[in-house]
């Protein structure tokens, strides 16, 4: 706890009044441009990956970057969703998994969740991934298994964002367009999801 209370302290002392003007112009309003739908793995720091800050990003984090598929249920991430497409009007939807996915390592091995009811539970969510999973690439040597399942992962749930009924009247009137991402936490790589050849391929060539 120490550590966090001393960073706050340099936030307060340093950070804060260098920006004192952005953060009063953020207290009144909010337009990012970007909802970034990612999982709660503490390894993956968007701001830290982009490059951005505090107005940029609308963010939503789960277990295994999960996108329920609609329905009548109510839930943080697809009322989140809604939100980003409908209120803040947001240009773009970025669905990004990421290696060594503890979720997806889960997912291949269901007896690891037995004392995790309601994260066995959660996880049903990610079981079209193994109908979606990728070919496996050398590159990734003992992990290839596991990333090419994370890979299917990411294009199970790019397939329920855009079932969601705000992603999809959205995407249909021009205003969003959606992605898909893998971000390598060895390398700092991304790679982008072509639905029209089902490949992914680096972001940044």
């Amino acid at each position: 706890m120490e550590r966090l209370i001393e960073g706050h302290k340099r936030f307060l002392a340093e950070v804060f009044p260098a920006r004192r003007s952005q953060f009063h112009l953020l207290a009144e309003t909010q337009a990012p441009e970007y909802l970034f739908i990612t999982c709660s793995d503490s390894r993956v720091s968007p701001d830290l990956i982009f490059g951005t800050g505090p107005g940029d990003l609308f963010i939503t984090r789960n277990a295994g970057n999960v996108v329920p598929i609609a329905s009548h249920d109510v839930d943080g991430v697809t009322a989140t969703i809604e939100y980003a497409v409908e209120v803040l009007q947001v240009k773009y939807a970025i669905l990004c998994g990421h290696s060594d996915c503890g979720a997806l390592k889960a997912a291949l091995n269901p007896a690891s969740l037995d004392q995790l009811p309601k994260a066995s539970r959660w996880l049903h969510h990610v079981e079209a991934a193994f109908s979606h999973r990728q070919p496996h690439n050398p590159a990734d040597g003992p992990q290839a298994e596991l990333d090419a399942l994370i890979r299917g992962n990411v294009v199970a749930q790019l397939l329920n964002l855009r079932a969601q009924p705000s992603v999809a009247r959205a995407v249909a009137a021009g205003r969003l367009k959606v992605h898909g991402w893998y971000y390598d936490i060895l390398t700092g790589q991304i790679e982008q999801y072509d639905a029209a050849v089902r490949r992914f391929f680096p972001l940044a060539g």
